[in-house]
């Protein structure tokens, strides 16, 4: 009897594919626009399907060790990885998938539009990174840091240059130290403490429990200034070196040692992004750079890093949504079941279905969140900057849960290999699990916008937003536009009994459902604006949408019969 074995066709170029992707950029750009990205848009796609998703692979199947002594005794805590990593640390920069929002050329060509350029090159970019993603996140906050006025030009023009780099021989990333144990995600009891030193330069003291990117070349680090006081919005963002080359304090140190000061206490043994090094790290008197005067208040200046990395969350959660969709895809066009393929199966395909259509939505709310991003920084736009105010919030908390939902349901679409480890498919999973755990749980992310809405008014924005829709709805179908004007309704009700008495405990209670109910009366809006445009799969999509979570309704039936122009 012949062994069977499975044939799983290759994933196809994931930009030719995408007609979604393809759309909204020919949208947002217009057609030269699109046209002048193309070429770069493809390049990247090229290397995805080819050199990326070996080194994707290879990084996978080792990942990152510590090693704390070398055979003397000396104590270097070098972070080893492997060859798909430096692969893909390469990719990140020679596709300018950082640089490409500070290049004067793509702000030339793109305006504020180079934002959206990025997010496309993340879509491809990300899925298949092994988590390089994360890295490439923190470098562009720490980019977008570095970028502020008040940051001293001698710490700008020494460290800027090299964040934003195509030339993968002198590109660099950066690591994010903010939480420690005791406090997490209140960093308000945050214990670092940070002293000036004569030359203008800090000393930083304190431990820091979850460091990505250990290997970065340096580090944004939250900080006490001496003598600042309790509470949150005292502390201030420093520049902490990671290696002796960029430290004075190392003297004939090897450059490649870590700087005086910076102790790698263990690698994190994570659920998933296993290929990424993340680190507890001691500091004791660590050489840093202060990012902005830490005479005055700097949490709201280090919050410019923590919008830009919530925003590529979100971008992480679409792309790994669309990615793994193509997976299943992919398989139940292969997988023969009952006399016919899985994709012939009516229950199957309005699974796949459902799961195009959340695929849909977490690509459009975190492109808008790209597109609002590129206004606030290239035009200084005051009405964009209100609405990612809450908008960068609510598309991280909605596409980290919408996220792990997908990958369940990938890994549960392939039986029983979807179990198996060196299919590869139980990473969609493992690494989907920590899209709404890193840069605020879901909790922590529906309190923010608690605040945003009744400290601000950042609910304003979005039921104008909502408004104009249901308007843009109408001649698409009246069914859907009813639909965004009643819930439109229901939120503004909302919001004003919040804006009444934001601490009542009803109104905390119901923090996350208040933000999920926005997140996805918002995203029912984005897909009707670009439906009305013209895209017939995006009008699909937002009918589904708002039926499947704004209205609660089972689509299977609907999304069974049009899989194949949702997927």
């Amino acid at each position: 009897m012949t062994r069977f074995v499975q044939p799983v066709p290759a994933l196809d170029d994931p930009y030719a594919t995408d007609t979604l992707l393809r759309s909204w950029l020919e949208r947002q750009l217009g057609a030269a626009g699109h046209a002048a990205a193309k070429g770069r848009l493809a390049d990247l796609a090229a290397d995805v399907v080819g050199s990326l998703r070996a080194a994707h692979a290879d990084a996978e199947a080792h990942p990152p060790t510590l090693v704390r002594y070398d055979p003397w005794g000396a104590r270097v805590d070098r972070i080893d990885t492997s060859a798909g990593w430096q692969t893909q640390r390469a990719a990140a920069a020679r596709h300018a998938v950082v640089a490409l929002p500070y290049l004067d050329s793509a702000r030339g060509t793109w305006g504020a539009a180079a934002r959206v350029v990025q997010h496309a090159l993340l879509h491809l970019y990300g899925p298949e990174s092994a988590t390089f993603s994360c890295p490439v996140a923190m470098a562009d906050g720490a980019a977008a840091l570095l970028s502020l006025p008040d940051v001293d030009r001698d710490v700008r023009d020494a460290w800027l240059p090299r964040l934003i780099s195509t030339d993968p021989a002198t590109a660099i990333t950066s690591g994010q130290w903010m939480t420690e144990s005791q406090g997490g995600s209140d960093l308000a009891r945050s214990s670092t403490i940070g002293r000036p030193a004569a030359d203008g330069s800090w000393r930083l003291t304190g431990e820091k429990w979850f460091c990505s990117a250990a290997d970065a070349a340096m580090a944004v680090a939250l900080a006490r200034p001496e003598g600042a006081g309790r509470g949150s919005r005292v502390l201030a963002p420093f520049l902490v070196p990671r290696y002796a080359a960029d430290s004075p304090l190392a003297g004939t140190a090897a450059p490649d040692a870590p700087a005086p000061g910076v102790t790698v206490h263990r690698l994190k043994d994570k659920l998933g992004t296993r290929a990424l090094p993340t680190a507890e790290i001691g500091l004791r008197d660590a050489y840093a750079l202060p990012l902005g005067d830490p005479a005055r208040p700097g949490l709201a200046r280090a919050m410019t890093l923590v919008v830009v990395t919530r925003v590529h969350n979100a971008a992480a959660a679409a792309g790994g949504m669309r990615r793994g969709l193509a997976h299943a895809m992919a398989y139940a066009a292969a997988r023969h079941v009952a006399g016919g393929t899985l994709t012939a199966s009516p229950l199957h395909r309005a699974t796949l279905g459902a799961l195009a259509v959340d695929a849909a939505g977490a690509f459009v709310l975190a492109g808008h969140a790209f597109a609002l991003l590129g206004r606030v920084e290239v035009g200084a736009d005051p009405a964009a900057a209100a609405e990612l105010r809450v908008v960068a919030p609510l598309a991280k908390l909605a596409t980290g849960r919408l996220a792990v939902s997908s990958a369940s349901e990938y890994v549960e679409a392939f039986g029983g290999a979807g179990y198996v480890e060196d299919t590869g498919v139980p990473r969609l999973l493992r690494d989907a699990q920590v899209l709404p755990i890193w840069e605020g749980t879901t909790n922590v992310l529906a309190l923010d916008v608690l605040r945003a809405v009744s400290r601000e008014d950042a609910g304003a924005p979005l039921l104008r937003r909502l408004t104009a829709a249901a308007d843009l709805a109408r001649p698409l179908s009246p069914a859907l536009a009813d639909t965004l004007a009643a819930t439109t309704a229901e939120l503004r009700d909302t919001l004003a009994g919040v804006t009444a008495d934001s601490q009542a405990v009803a109104v905390v209670a119901g923090a996350r459902g208040l933000a999920l109910r926005l997140a996805h009366a918002l995203t029912a809006a984005l897909l009707v604006e670009h439906a009305a445009w013209g895209d017939e799969q995006a009008e699909l999509a937002a009918r589904l949408w708002a039926r499947r979570w704004l209205r609660h309704e089972d689509v299977a039936a609907d999304a069974h019969h049009h899989l194949d122009l949702l997927a």
